[in-house]
């Protein structure tokens, strides 16, 4: 962490938890605002080019791979699959990204505040 002055300077690692939240006002037919399942696709994809690399290198995050900065990442990779996007659509948005890296550390983004 390039900016940070502290012990997590240094090069290290964690294993991370993601979890996305989306809103809307109406509930489909089946009782469902929509399928978890093209969430959960959007979000591997998203994850799977995170997965085992070295975040200082991807130029998002500027050496400085902090929990907020990887819920903003995620969020806009996240806002860039089609199918994510087509939910703008049905007047459901993604409404936040919680990025936990313990269980009781966690950052959350919002991408309409």
């Amino acid at each position: 962490m390039r900016d940070y002055h502290g012990k997590c300077e240094a090069l290290h690692g964690h294993n991370y938890k993601v979890f996305v939240h989306v809103r809307g006002a109406a509930l489909n037919e089946g009782g469902m605002l929509f399928d978890f399942t093209q969430l959960k696709a959007a979000l591997k994809k998203v994850l799977a080019g995170m997965d085992h690399t070295n975040l200082n290198d991807n130029p998002f995050f500027d050496q400085n791979p902090s929990a907020e900065r990887i819920a903003l990442y995620i969020c806009q990779k996240l806002k860039e699959n089609p199918d994510i996007a087509a939910l703008e659509k049905k007047d459901i948005r993604l409404y936040s990204v919680d990025v936990f890296e313990t269980d009781k550390n966690r950052a959350t983004y919002y991408p309409d505040l």
